[in-house]
This record gives structure tokens, sequence and C-alpha cells, in this order.
């Protein structure tokens, strides 16, 4: 799913991909909706064009308008767009099973924000951010129940937890007692202990207990879905912020003994080189570091806050207090890391952090604390009305056996009768008969809140549809991303079925598309070359004396590695190939005449040693079959524009189209 919307947004790459837009409304609802364009007759109208268009960029100020050209380049990228999902719908794409599970899943996601935007409370999300400002350390005890827990297997498990608070507060040793009897499993390494934790980083009935306690008390006995909770907080402070850090990353295989070894030794010389007042640390970085995704910037990282990395990383990373202090290695699951300090910076604001702790609320279990709430505004937002009277003759059957209550109900006449009604829709008995059957409700047998509990799930089910049908015949902003994500799956499928997956399996095409395109092809004069970049300057005379009068052979790496880089991994850095001379940063600058050649880059010592030259020419399909593939699916992508607006009829309103010009143009 995600690789898909990938595609798709890389497709429309004119269009900025913000997940926020401004959905431009129509200037008068009582102006006739006028059309931007037709394909076949289906209006497509100017709001679509604009919202792609606007997506984090407002054109209000002359500045961040657009070129008369740029808009003619998104605009024809739109048509394009439209086109390829007109096609996709022509050819079913949207009929397929795929699709519609696919769709379904994405409209759960898109519209959560928007169900619950309007009845979070204010309350719930200053005091989520005010937590934020501490950090609080704690540990616990979990007791958990036995499956398929009685009454009275409950009723143990809190007698339990309620002995051992009390042999805390006695003076037993907690984390002692959380080692011997909790049943968090990593309570056998660390005793209990959770470190430190803020905010939306526990579910919210831990939460609410640990920041209710003071610093050395012992909680009562906290229930959530994990079981029994005891709870001992163990220090407050301010929340430090976040940081930005650097690294320098040696990987090791955990179990490896030997590969734990080297991984130590050469991050102990690392650390040893770092310390030498003439190294820089982005030159280690780059030489040194197994993080590919980082070592070219620096070993820079995003920014973290606490709980947001692994511990290890997060106490060596969160104990630098100065910038630019640099941390002895750090052993964690990934190997070995050298952690640098780059930035710091306090929390921000609340009104920049809201968006961010709503979304984390949507997805904490104390949402369900605020569905009263929310089930109270739909309530009232939609007029709901209930029929009492058929609601208690409902309430009566089901109590007294629900096992039988679809038969009875059925026999007294009351399958069609109204249970309650909201200004857009209705719901009968005979719902939610199919509801209890459908969702499986768990009810106690006997309990006098079967019915109850059935049927408020029933009210709020059927009220949360309500507010998705509303949203998707008046929120335009909804509509719209709606509309965007739709055609954004069906232009994936048309995509993947008649360009990249027909290009990479079209053999016989890719050869035919690199015969008659050769010439796009060539390498230009290379030459074979064995490049050392010395990396301690301590070892350049036993380096260079093993190099002197020696000539390019294949096994040269060979042996200059097993000489030098077995006891000495960070000796030098080697590589040997054919390369384009023109283009490299090294060998555009050397004399090409000497086989043996000693240069300095950026005050580090190189050697080369040149082998033969190799003349321009032809590259075989084997050598850029990558690059022929991508170029074949840019031509399979064209002609299929070419013959979509061959075969589809286009008709452009140009005086719409115009206001749009004067709306996003620089004058």
């Amino acid at each position: 799913m995600n690789q898909k919307y990938f595609w798709y947004s890389i497709l429309f790459v004119a269009f900025s991909c913000s997940p926020k837009a401004t959905v431009v409304k129509e200037e008068s609802q009582e102006e006739k909706r006028q059309e931007l364009l037709t394909i076949d007759g289906e209006e497509i109208y100017p709001e679509e064009f604009l919202y792609l268009l606007s997506k984090n960029r407002e054109f209000q100020e002359n500045d961040k308008k657009l070129s008369p050209e740029e808009l003619e380049e998104n605009f024809n990228l739109f048509v394009n767009y439209k086109l390829k999902v007109k096609e996709a719908e022509k050819i079913g794409l949207d009929t397929l099973e795929d699709f519609r599970k696919e769709f379904d899943m994405f409209k759960q996601d898109l519209i959560k924000p928007y169900l619950i935007q309007n009845s979070l409370q204010e309350g719930e999300l200053q005091k989520a951010y005010n937590r934020m400002n501490e950090t609080i350390k704690a540990s616990h005890i979990l007791l958990q129940f036995p499956a398929n827990a009685s009454r009275e297997d409950s009723v143990a498990v809190l007698r339990m937890a309620l002995k051992l608070k009390a042999d805390a507060e006695q003076g037993a040793d907690f984390n002692q007692l959380a080692f011997e009897h909790s049943d968090d499993p990593s309570a056998k390494d660390n005793g209990g202990s959770l470190g430190y934790f803020t905010s939306l980083q526990m579910v919210h009935q831990f939460e609410d207990a640990a920041y209710s306690l003071d610093i050395g008390e012992i909680s009562d006995p906290v229930l959530t879905n994990f079981g029994y909770h005891i709870i001992k907080l163990e220090d407050r402070k301010p929340n430090p912020g976040e940081i930005r850090v650097s690294h320098i990353l040696v990987r090791s295989q955990q179990g490896d003994p030997v590969s734990e070894e080297r991984a130590l030794r050469k991050v102990g010389d690392i650390y040893a080189e770092l310390q030498k007042p003439e190294s820089l640390w982005e030159e280690v970085c780059e030489m040194y570091s197994e993080d590919l995704g980082s070592k070219n910037s620096g070993g820079k990282l995003p920014w973290i806050g606490l709980g947001s990395v692994i511990p290890e990383f997060e106490r060596a990373a969160f104990g630098l207090s100065e910038i630019g202090e640099i941390s002895s290695p750090v052993k964690t699951p990934y190997g070995y890391h050298i952690i640098r300090l780059e930035e710091r910076k306090p929390i921000a604001s609340f009104e920049e952090m809201e968006p961010q702790i709503k979304s984390r609320i949507l997805r904490d279990s104390r949402s369900s604390l605020i569905q009263s709430q929310v089930t109270a505004m739909q309530k009232s937002r939609y007029s709901f009305a209930e029929n009492e009277n058929i609601i208690d003759e409902v309430r009566t059957i089901v109590d007294a056996d629900l096992r039988n209550a679809r038969e009875k109900i059925e026999a007294a006449n009351l399958s069609d009768s109204l249970l309650f009604h909201t200004n857009l829709d209705s719901k009968s008995v005979a719902d939610f008969m199919e509801f209890l059957q459908t969702e499986r409700i768990q009810t106690r047998p006997g309990s006098v809140n079967d019915f109850s509990s059935s049927y408020d799930k029933f009210v709020e089910v059927s009220l949360n549809k309500t507010e998705e049908k509303d949203l998707a015949e008046n929120n335009e902003e909804y509509k719209m991303l709606l509309q965007e994500y739709r055609d954004g799956i069906l232009l994936f499928s048309l995509m993947n079925e008649k360009v990249w997956q027909k290009a990479l399996q079209d053999e016989d095409g890719q050869l035919q598309f690199y015969e008659d395109n050769k010439d796009k092809y060539q390498w230009k004069d290379r030459v074979e070359a064995i490049i050392v970049n010395m990396g301690v300057e301590e070892y350049t005379n036993s380096v260079r004396r093993f190099l002197t009068g020696k000539v390019y052979k294949k096994d040269l790496a060979d042996r200059l590695e097993n000489t030098f880089l077995l006891d000495n991994p960070l000796a030098f850095t080697m590589d040997e190939n054919s390369f384009e001379i023109e283009s490299h940063p090294i060998l555009s600058k050397a004399d090409l005449s000497k086989n043996f050649q000693e240069l300095k880059i950026n005050n580090k010592t190189t050697f080369v040693i040149i082998g033969q030259r190799i003349p321009k020419g032809n590259k075989e399909f084997d050598e850029t079959r990558g690059k022929v593939i991508q170029d074949y699916q840019e031509f399979l992508d064209k002609q299929m524009v070419a013959s979509l607006r061959e075969s589809y009829q286009v008709q452009i309103n140009e005086d719409e189209k115009k206001k749009i010009y004067d709306r996003v143009v620089a004058d």
C-alpha cells in the first residue's frame, strides 16, 4: 500500500505531496458549477486541480506563485493523470476485489482524523502536553491474569498485588520483588525499571497513576489490558526536549565471537583516532562508518526524544552535555556506536505539538474515554431519537434468552420496528440482530447488561457510519482526499500493469529498445585502476614500499589487503575497478602515463596503480540493463499517454483555466 502511493506521488511529482492541503471552495455557492475539462463527457472540476496544485503551497503572495510555464506543465500532468485514471476505470481495475480491499483500508485510515477532530477536548490535549514538560522514572510489577480467568482468579491476582504493595511499603526491595514476581519478561533483566518516560508513551491508566505519585510513593494496583501493575515512582525532572546527534557505526553479528572481536577492535581504533587533535569527525565518519544512510552526511541522525530510540543508544546520547562531545563506544543490537552531540532544543510549544498529540491520542487506548463525548456530539448533530417502547421490548427478550432472541423477536413481529433514527438514516430491530451476529458481540449470559452493552455498541457503530456518510457527502477536504487516494491506487495499478511490470518482464522489448538507442549507452574513456586512500598516515611508508615497482594485476588488491588490513583494518580503504576517467575525482587529476603514483587529496595520501586504458565505446546490454529498463519504462509511459490522448476526447474550459491562471501565476 505504501509503495503504491509512493509511485503515485512521484508520477505526479510536480504537485507537492504534503498530507495537508487547502481545499479551494467556490466563491459563490449559488453560481453554477463550471467544469475545468471533460474527458469523454466526464466533467472534472477546477477544485480538484487546485487541491493538488495547492498542497503545501499558498498563492496569496507573488513570490510563491507559479510561472506560466510551470502552470502549463502541471496542467498537462493533471490531464495525463486523469486520462490514466479514466483508462483504469475503462478496463475495470476499479471493480477488482484487490482494489476494493485496498481502498477500504485507505478510507479507514483517512477518515479517522475527521471523525474525531471536532470532538477531542482541549483539556485532554492540554493535560497530555503539560505532562510532556516533565519526564518521570518508574519501576513496576506486572501481575497478569491466567487464561480464561474466573472472577475468583481476578480477585486472587488483586490480593497478590495488594500483598506485594504492602511488602514494598514495609521495606522490601521493590526491584527484587519485581525480579521475583513480575510477569513482565524484561523484569528479569531490569528489575522492573522502566527508565524515564513522558506522556503518551504508556497506556493511559498506567500514565495517570504514575504521574499522580510522589517520588518514592507506591501506587495501588492499577488495572490495564496487561493485568495489574504496582508502580513505584523514582524520579521526576524537566523534559530535556530533543537532541540531534551524529554517530559512527561498526556493525557486529550477535553470537559470532570473531565478528564481535573484530568490531570491538575496529571501533576502539576509530575512537582512538578521534582523540587526535588533527582528526575531523566528518572525514573519519565517511571513511569508517558502516551506516550507509548517514556516513556521507557526517553521521547525522534525525532529532530524537526520550523513548524514541533503543535504550542503550538513548542513555548514551542524552548523557552527552556539551555540543561536540563524543561518547565512548556504545554497544546496541546493531553493533558499536560512537555518538557526537550536535544540537539541543526544548520541547516545542503546545500550538506546534497539538497535531502530533491529537494523532497519538487517536492511536492511544485513552481514545475510548472520549468516545462517550463523541457519541453525545453525534446524537446532537444528527438529531438522534429512539423508540423507547420498542427498545424495552427487545431488551426484555434479549436479556431473558439471548441464544433464541432472534426467533422470539421474529415471532413477536418486531424485526421491522424502528429502534432509532437520525436525520440521515434509521435502524431497525433486524439491523440490531444482524449486528449482534456479524460482530459477534461478547456478552456474559445472565448479566443484566447483556442488552445494554450490545445496544450501546450498536448505537456507537451506527452513529460513526452516519458521520462517515455525512463527511463523504459534505466535507470538501475529505472528499478531495478520498478522490486523490482512490485515483492514486488506480493509477498505480494501471502503471504497474502497462508500464513497470511490462518493461521488467519484456526481455525482447528491452533488447530491441537497447539496439534502437545504443548511442545513449556509451562508455567514456576508462582505465583499470586500484585506488588506495590512506586512513592512518603511520602506515603510509609501509604501503608505499609495498607498492613501489608494482604494476597493475588482478591479484594485487588481494595481496595488499592480506598484507595490511587483516591486522590494521583502519590503515586504508581501497577501490578496484574500471573507472571513467573524466568524471572520476582522483583519476581525472592523475598522470595516467605512470603505472604508480602518489597524490595528496584533501591533505590525505592516495596511491594510484594504473592498468590498461580502455577506449570509449558501446556499453554491453548486461552492463547497462538497469538503465535500459528505466528508459524503456519511460518510453512505454510516453507511448501510453500519446495513445490515451488519441483515444479519449479531451475538452478544456479555457475560461476556467484562465481563472486558475489569474489566481496562481505571478504577475
